[in-house]
């Protein structure tokens, strides 16, 4: 098979032809060229064009055209899924899908950016892709420090001498934290780009630094347990339910809000709020 797509690939252009080589067509012929010349040389050469407004195999809803492969190729890989969610941030500016979204963004707009060959482009970023498949489906679990001593010991000297100062924080960081709490109060639906707007600054820069400030959680992550950090609070409450606990607090209806607190914390709410009742009573007596 042959397909077709604009020249200088990045993120979407080069995770799809990996993925067909991959895992559709080992034999697959790729061809890029001006994108006012996509459709009329996929007509003459008999090539599928992807990556281009209105054809097949393109973005839909708030997917890429990555997405669209694995939908319409029945590929349910879990380790691709996990790729999926990466190259859409990446493709589409949302930083806050995962942690991994940054780091590809960067990484294959400084090989475009290297290297104008975009045949050559593309076998180095069939390299990229080979290796975060890799890690996505063996190696998610592995954490850097493991089995190194020497690194060992400089991470424990940073969590007893480094960590221990408090890093100088941005003005916009205590703006986005009175942001979040003013809307956490009033069940308003927190989005990035809504801060980033009230704030003047750019939203893309605000997922990558937010992890510094927050935590070390993504925007995504931070949101989730300040609701289930609230919930918590109403739990001593008893003339609320749990389901007007989780419209308080901003979930969809009960079950997303039990569904995410037990990722959390690892418990259902209700038994989490009987035991969290019971240990009151008794420390009044």
């Amino acid at each position: 098979m042959k397909w077709i797509t604009r020249e200088r690939p990045k993120i979407d252009r080069l995770a799809c032809p990996w993925l067909i080589k991959r895992f559709i067509d080992p034999e697959a012929e790729f061809f890029f060229v001006p994108a006012v010349e996509v459709l009329n040389k996929s007509k003459e050469m008999g090539a599928i064009p992807f990556d281009i407004p209105h054809v097949e195999y393109s973005h839909f809803e708030e997917k890429v055209t990555f997405d669209y492969f694995l939908k319409k190729h029945q590929l349910s890989d879990p380790a691709l899924n996990k790729l999926a969610v990466i190259i859409r941030g990446a493709d589409t500016d949302r930083h806050d899908l995962a942690p991994e979204v940054a780091g590809l963004y960067a990484i294959t707009l400084g090989l475009s950016h290297n290297i104008k060959d975009d045949y050559k482009l593309l076998e180095i970023g069939c390299i990229l892709y080979d290796a975060l498949y890799s890690w996505a489906k063996e190696l998610t679990e592995v954490r850097h420090l493991a089995g190194s001593p020497f690194e060992k010991m400089l991470h424990e000297v940073y969590v007893k001498f480094l960590k221990t100062n408090k890093i100088n924080s941005p003005a916009w960081v205590n703006e986005v934290k009175a942001l979040i709490q003013d809307q956490l109060d009033a069940q308003y639906n927190i989005e990035l780009q809504k801060l980033s707007e009230e704030l003047n600054l750019n939203s893309t820069y605000i997922s990558r630094e937010f992890p510094r400030y927050f935590d070390n959680l993504n925007f995504g992550k931070y949101i989730q347990n300040a609701r289930i950090q609230k919930a918590k609070d109403l739990f001593t409450q008893p003339e609320y339910s749990l389901s007007e606990i989780a419209y308080l607090t901003g979930f969809s209806d009960q079950s997303h809000f039990t569904r995410v607190f037990k990722q959390i914390t690892g418990e259902n709410p209700s038994t989490f709020r009987k035991k969290l009742l019971k240990s009151k009573a008794y420390s009044k007596k």
